[in-house]
């Protein structure tokens, strides 16, 4: 309940008051459980008096939550305001109880044109069947507007007086006034359809539907019509499917929708299977939005028969509302080797809800063979159905090379470190590239899952005589990552072999693929920066230390700048010093700003790097003081030959001073 200070109070403070109390009102429980605020003798008085219009409005406002009769002669005062009128009608229209009606309807006579509609809506809101003779009479009146709203208040209040008196007015009034006169009489009809008289309304959707109303009219009142009727309005919603108009077409899929019955689900079924193609999708969504199991068949037998764009919307209508019976048919629609139907296809399945799709998945997978074997594989797989691992991975043995590739993915995705052992034994036995990259992937997907417990099997790997072999058991232990993973590869880099040598780099160099989390990296990196057996070895280790460097979240400003130091006399190479300003770019810290000019210095890389001091010495934010952004800004200034970058730079200055 809102608290008002009494009057008198300094008129400035009403407003922030009240509409702190507006807001405390619109979130507290319904006006319906709401007892009338013992306020409101304030509020009243604050509508009443001569406050500015916008703090007599948020009074109206908290009216509508909390005013009672007692409201209502203040707040019927100002109807006849153009600028408060609308906000006291939002009262009237929620406070209960005769009074407002009857200030309404008084007020009914005593106004013209926006305020007379205002007030006339408002009655149709509120429903007052006493008003309805005199919005009987204003369907005369010459004003259009005031005409229009009366017809529409007329269907909103219903009954048979307002019924009838629209439904004689429809084929008299002007055309303009015509649409909200038919627009009354759906109303009407719409009201006694809900309360179960289906025949009185059907009389006036068909008065609208046959008279001179305007057409999205006539198809709402054919829409009615067909819903009144029941099972007898058949006839005409098939009529509206098979019309080529498109509008009587929408409107019959939307009435498809909504009319219950065995018989409109069959005249559905039916115009589905005759319409031309265009149009069956359409006539497909409608079938399933009607949520009759007696359509599953119909929809099934659309996955299996139908046009591309048919069977790819009957796919999707499984999905949605599918279960056990719809397997078979999924499956055999993902077989079928469609570009478009079998991911879909394959979707459904996985998406498939019950434990009774798993057992059944799992009877199917033994028994079947090529391309659905290969289905089968991927969707209990990505469904984790209970039972299908070791059908699975004795698939991987498969005759068949689709099945076999569908296993080997699948164990990538599920597997864990205690199969690492059977995809290294499968490797060695695939003879195809393509089919050793696939065991590589998916040795590669359960290293990064499984973490340090892949580590020791991945021995077998290492120990291997062949190069390709044991390169794959670094970028393996790359991916489960750690320092035993770690100890393995920075060994390997002395390797005898130099493609072990080779990867043993490239592998640190990018190690691992979560680090910088793995900062132990570092130190082997700068090792080899510094001695690496080749140039290119010692430039890969060295680009994979700036990446650590700027990459590691737990070194601060100044030991970044530090570790960035140790490996300037490294750097020869523009391409290397490109990525070291990079990583100056980022560091607020005074020393930062030292190597960006150091390197500037260097003409190949000058532009990159005075650019950065610029933006580095412009920032409020960088951890330099006022000096030192003056000093490295001017030294810009005077060095720098590109004009874009020393024009950035004297802003940047004179922004300081």
């Amino acid at each position: 309940m809102i608290q008002l200070m009494t009057f008198p109070l300094p008129r400035r403070c009403w407003l922030p008051l009240l509409a702190a109390s507006l807001l405390t009102a619109l979130a507290s429980p319904a006006r319906a459980q709401t007892p009338a605020t013992k306020n409101e003798p304030d509020l009243i008085r604050l509508v009443q008096s001569d406050a500015p219009a916008g703090d007599r409005a948020v009074a109206c406002k908290l009216l509508a939550i909390y005013g009672s009769e007692q409201a209502v002669p203040a707040l019927a005062a100002l109807l006849p305001d153009e600028q408060l009128a609308s906000w006291a009608r939002i009262a009237l229209e929620a406070i209960p109880g005769p009074a407002a009606d009857r200030a309404l309807r008084e007020a009914l006579d005593k106004l013209q044109g926006r305020l007379q509609v205002g007030v006339i809506n408002s009655l149709g809101i509120r429903r007052d069947p006493q008003a309805v003779p005199a919005l009987i009479q204003r369907l005369n009146d010459p004003d259009p507007d005031v005409a229009s709203a009366a017809a529409v208040a007329l269907g909103r209040i219903g009954g048979s007086s307002a019924s009838g008196a629209l439904v004689k007015a429809l084929a008299r009034v002007p055309d303009s006034v015509r649409p909200a006169v038919a627009e009354g009489c759906i109303r009407c009809a719409e009201d006694l359809r809900l309360a179960g008289k289906s025949s009185a309304a059907a009389k006036i959707y068909e008065t609208v539907r046959k008279g001179p109303a305007p057409k999205q009219k006539m198809l709402e009142a054919t829409r009615g019509l067909i819903l009144a009727r029941g099972d007898k309005g058949v006839p005409l919603l098939v009529e509206q499917l098979t019309s080529t108009d498109k509008g009587r077409f929408a409107i019959g899929l939307r009435t498809a929708r909504e009319l219950p019955g065995k018989k409109a689900t069959e005249a559905v079924i039916t115009q589905l299977r005759q319409a031309p193609a265009e149009r069956q999708p359409m006539l497909l969504l409608a079938l399933a939005d009607r949520n009759d199991r007696a359509a599953m068949p119909a929809i099934l037998d659309a996955a299996r028969t139908g046009s591309p764009r048919l069977r790819l919307t009957a796919v999707g209508v499984i999905e949605k509302s599918g279960d056990r019976s719809t397997v078979p048919v999924l499956l055999e629609t993902a077989a079928a080797g469609d570009a478009q139907l079998e991911p879909a296809a394959v979707a459904a399945l996985v998406r498939l809800p019950g434990e009774d799709v798993d057992r059944d998945l799992l009877a199917r997978l033994p028994q079947s063979a090529g391309k659905q074997r290969e289905i089968l594989i991927r969707v209990t797989a990505q469904r984790r159905t209970p039972g299908a691992f070791p059908l699975i991975l004795a698939s991987a043995d498969n005759p068949d090379a689709g099945v076999r590739s569908a296993a080997v993915q699948a164990l990538g995705a599920i597997a864990g470190a205690d199969q690492i052992p059977r995809l290294i034994e499968l490797r060695q036995q695939r003879q195809q590239p393509r089919e050793q990259a696939e065991v590589d992937t998916a040795l590669l997907a359960i290293c990064g899952r499984a973490g340090a417990a892949a580590v020791p099997p991945l021995e077998a790997l290492i120990r291997s005589r062949d190069s390709s072999t044991r390169g794959l058991g670094l970028r393996a232990l790359a991916a489960a990552g750690g320092p035993d993973a770690l100890k393995a590869v920075t060994a390997a880099v002395k390797d005898a072999d130099p493609e072990i040598q080779d990867e043993a780099v490239r592998t640190l160099a990018t190690w691992p693929n979560t680090w910088p989390e793995d900062a132990a990296v570092a130190e082997p990196l700068l090792q080899v920066a510094r001695a690496g057996a080749r140039k290119s070895h010692q430039v890969l280790a060295l680009r994979g230390y700036l990446q650590y460097v700027q990459g590691d979240r737990k070194l601060d400003p100044a030991r970044k700048v530090a570790k960035l130091r140790e490996v300037v006399p490294l750097i020869e190479r523009p391409e290397e010093k490109r990525l070291a300003i990079s990583v100056a770019d980022e560091i607020s810290d005074p020393g930062a700003l030292e190597l960006l000019l150091t390197f500037a210095q260097d003409e190949a890389v000058s532009r990159e790097a005075y650019s950065s001091v610029v933006k580095l010495a412009g920032k409020p934010s960088s951890g330099l003081n006022k000096a030192q952004r003056a000093a490295a800004l001017q030294t810009v200034v005077d060095k720098c030959q590109q004009a874009p970058i020393r024009e950035r730079a004297e802003e940047r200055l004179k922004a300081l001073e």
